[in-house]
């Protein structure tokens, strides 16, 4: 499998009032093609900071990062504008010279269960609907590269399982690359074929986990896998406690 993304002694820092803060030190990460890749780690040690590098958002910073993929974004906020429909905000990206396959939007929006919704403004819709719009979204531009910045930290737990389940099945279907900035570390080994931890601010790669349960499928099942409680508290204390759930 070939590398689709390449981090190469990635440094980023920035200043404030106070003087210079070193956010990201030193990251050397290669994704594969058709991976799901985690990233844990404490508040503020740089995670999202990373994900906005990857999405070329935030320019400055020293170091090499080889994209060989277009990127997709999805923010934990939907994002959607509450003066469009549902269908307007997906179509969105259109305004911005991006191609988009309306038949596939109208296939994503059957699929699931917003097609009566198509027309609606986004005050109709419930947290969790409101995030497969913003999925939908993101998929819509056909990118190679997922980047999902705790995209289901606002929904309740019920509604945060049914979710992860969806998006995760239909990344794997269609062979998308994904990272995923959590800190919930149940997530991070239910989703994730590898969970990176970073260190406390500045930011580096403390260690790297493959997640290799023994009935790996989706990431409601693969709750229950006999190895899951294992890698949960390796991660958990690699990161002194500092995560939170």
């Amino acid at each position: 499998m070939t590398n689709i993304l390449e981090i190469n002694n990635l440094n980023k820092s920035y200043y404030t009032l106070s003087g210079k803060i070193n956010a990201l030190k030193n990251i050397n990460l290669n994704i594969k093609d058709g991976e799901f890749i985690a990233i844990v780690g404490s508040s503020g040690c740089g995670k999202s900071t990373l994900l906005n590098i990857l999405a070329d958002i935030d320019k400055e910073y020293n170091g090499k990062v080889i994209k060989k993929g277009s990127i997709g974004y999805m923010l934990q906020n939907d994002a959607l504008l509450p003066w469009l429909s549902v269908y307007d905000n997906i179509m969105l990206p259109k305004k911005f010279n991006y191609n988009i396959d309306e038949k596939y939007v109208l296939k994503m929006l059957k699929k699931y269960n917003l097609i009566e919704f198509k027309d609606k403004l986004p005050s109709s819709l419930s947290g969790g609907m409101k995030q497969r719009v913003a999925f939908i979204r993101t998929l819509a531009t056909n990118p190679n590269i997922l980047l999902l910045d705790e995209p289901f930290s606002a929904l309740d737990y019920q509604t945060r399982l049914i979710l992860e389940n969806d998006i995760y099945n239909l990344i794997k279907k269609e062979k998308k690359t994904a990272i995923i900035v959590t800190h919930d570390i149940a997530e991070a080994c239910a989703l994730a074929d590898r969970v990176v931890v970073l260190s406390k601010r500045p930011g580096t790669i403390k260690n790297i986990y493959e997640i290799n349960l023994k009935n790996k499928s989706n990431p409601i099942n693969n709750r229950i896998d006999e190895k899951f409680n294992n890698y949960f508290n390796i991660i958990w204390k690699d990161l002194d406690n500092n995560v939170k759930r």
